[in-house]
């Protein structure tokens, strides 16, 4: 599997709070630290690596704390925000640096903003995909979350909160589930207007009950997909789901910085079709004041989720010439 251009990626494992952090390295230049989302892992990088190694930056694309070969703690607790964004850290000073412009997917966007927000003497700019910065505050996560969808059906997010239930739907036959949760949120794949909503679990049911059953998203290949299924069916999904379950913790721990923009230099790119874009409208109207160092934001047309992943092409340009800008 490992074929050019990606058999001259370096592996390498640093030691960090949570443990050890596995991490895929290439290039040379200013550092740029790639946080993957939810479900994927370094790999999702796969196509920025070697682009952004080839414009002169040293990238380095984490495995998340609970995936791939980096540490997995048992306790829920373990995967609060705080902590991610100390890994973070640690991994800038374990490559040697003082420094990095910090870009992040899905979940990855998250902790890429928040590690901006915390640690601004170490993550001088920060790159945002897919899912839009929306400062600390507001009600406690759970609760919003669990009013969505109302009493004839259950929101995702809620669905993943109880340790175990949806483990159980998945690890049995995680190629298949990764394969439906894919296609679910995939442009070219995911479900018509009118038809039932993917990031929803009608009652007594599973998340997969709704994904779509055609072929798989056109940038993903029956290799991608072995490499993502063989990473989950060796950790599991605890790990990865337990971000999931912090969330409610992330809103206390993040409470002093209410409200607080991220004041360094930004990007944004998300996908016209994908559900964090429109349902987070208001956030991205409200860059002015959230994200005040913002250089561009981009919605790619036609696009959904797995937008580095799906639009390689439109994401390498748009990351290189921030880059570009950022180091002249």
């Amino acid at each position: 599997m490992q074929s050019e251009p990606y058999a001259a990626l370096r592996h390498r494992t640093v030691e960090t709070p949570g443990g050890r952090m596995h991490l895929v390295e290439q290039g040379a230049g200013p550092l740029v630290l790639l946080v993957h989302g939810f479900p994927e892992s370094w790999y999702s990088w796969r196509r920025q690596i070697p682009a952004l190694a080839a414009a002169g930056f040293r990238v380095a694309a984490l495995d998340v704390r609970g995936y791939g070969r980096s540490s997995k703690p048992t306790a829920r607790d373990a995967y609060r925000m705080v902590d991610l964004v100390e890994d973070n850290v640690a991994a800038v000073r374990a490559l040697g640096e003082e420094s990095a412009v910090i870009v992040g997917h899905d979940w990855g966007s998250n902790i890429a903003a928040v590690s901006a927000l915390l640690r601004p003497e170490v993550f001088h700019a920060v790159g945002l995909l897919s899912v839009p910065y929306a400062p600390p505050g507001g009600p406690r996560p759970t609760d919003v979350f669990g009013q969505i969808g109302g009493p004839e059906q259950e929101f995702y997010v809620s669905y993943f909160q109880e340790p175990g239930r949806a483990e159980a739907e998945i690890e049995p036959d995680v190629r298949g589930w990764l394969a439906g949760f894919y296609a679910a949120l995939s442009a070219d794949t995911m479900p018509a207007d009118g038809e039932p909503d993917p990031h929803f679990v009608a009652p007594d049911g599973r998340l997969r009950d709704r994904f779509p059953t055609a072929a798989l998203p056109a940038w993903l290949s029956e290799d991608d997909l072995d490499f993502y299924a063989g990473e989950f069916e060796r950790t599991g999904f605890t790990g990865a789901l337990n971000r999931y379950r912090a969330m409610d913790r992330d809103w206390e721990d993040l409470a002093p910085h209410r409200g607080a923009p991220v004041e360094q230099p930004s990007l944004f790119i998300g996908g016209a079709r994908d559900a964090s874009t429109t349902w987070m409208a208001d956030a991205i109207d409200a860059y002015p004041t959230t994200l005040p160092g913002l250089s561009a934001s981009h919605l790619l047309e036609g696009c959904g989720h797995w937008i580095q992943q799906e639009r390689p092409d439109d994401v390498n340009r748009l990351l290189v010439d921030w880059l570009t800008t950022l180091r002249a």
